[in-house]
């Protein structure tokens, strides 16, 4: 890496990281651009440890020794400039070390993805990259072995997609597919059933379901909103919900699907 000193928010050395709480003008420019943020030392550095690579990083210079570390190559600048400058170029004040504008690597096919997982994950349509983030963490943590993302579902590598994910995100395989009629032959010739979690009355509850679940298996979570549309209901195999208490009647996408992983990672004949 090397180090450059810039005083002047107007620098064009810093377009990468212009306008970031801006999400309508990144989320079609990062994917246009072929980039995406990265905000955070942890963050960055599973990146670069999943094999990402930085084309250029904005920091401070009280975080240089943590960006030191990451033994970059020689040809990615590094930008360290006054909190004032960050701040005046991302739009917001940058507290965890630093941004870097990262590569977008290209996504795998399906086949790819799909070849050995057992437990997938299937996010049709959510909007809030939060979510995304929060599921895609979910996966990491509880035994999932990919992620698709519907042609519609939010980026899970927007920045506070990432961020959210506290960099799960790199290391959890994922990919997206384009609708039902191309992904339910693909689950059917890999020998995986589809699980969609939604609120009907022949849904079966998820210890139930859980006691018996399929060596292979996709859980569908549909949009914040209005959850699975009719397709993903039609492809799926079962329909399963998480009875609720409280005259609650559901909970947020990323602790459904949470809440549903450990149900399947702990079927009732594993538990004590």
């Amino acid at each position: 890496m090397h180090e450059l000193r810039i005083d002047d928010p107007g620098d064009p050395r810093l377009d990468d990281f212009r306008g970031l709480t801006d999400t309508a003008l990144r989320a079609r420019r990062d994917v246009e651009g072929g980039l995406y943020i990265a905000e955070s030392l942890k963050v960055i550095e599973r990146a670069v440890r999943a094999g990402h690579r930085p084309r250029s990083i904005l920091t401070q210079e009280r975080w240089l020794t943590g960006i030191r570390d990451l033994a970059l190559a020689d040809s990615v600048p590094v930008y360290v400039c006054p909190d004032v400058v960050v701040e005046a170029v991302a739009g917001f004040p940058v507290h965890r070390g630093a941004l870097a504008a990262m590569h977008r690597p290209p996504l795998p096919a399906l086949s790819a993805v799909l070849a050995g997982a057992r437990t997938i994950l299937v996010l049709e349509d959510l909007i809030e990259h939060a979510n995304v983030g929060s599921a895609f963490r979910a996966a990491a943590a509880l035994g999932a072995d990919a992620v698709l993302v519907s042609a519609r579902c939010a980026d899970p590598l927007y920045r506070r997609s990432v961020k959210v994910s506290t960099g799960t995100v790199f290391q959890v395989p994922w990919t997206r597919f384009r609708d039902w009629e191309e992904l339910a032959p693909l689950l059917r010739a890999e020998g995986i059933r589809l699980a969609a979690l939604a609120l009907r009355e022949d849904a079966v509850p998820l210890e139930a379901y859980a006691a018996t679940r399929p060596e292979r298996l996709a859980l569908a979570f549909g949009s914040e909103g209005p959850g699975l549309t009719a397709d993903a209901l039609a492809a799926a195999d079962a329909v399963v919900t998480i009875p609720m208490a409280g005259g609650v009647d559901s909970l947020n996408v990323a602790s459904t699907a949470a809440v549903a992983l450990w149900a399947l990672q702990h079927p009732p004949s594993a538990r004590p």
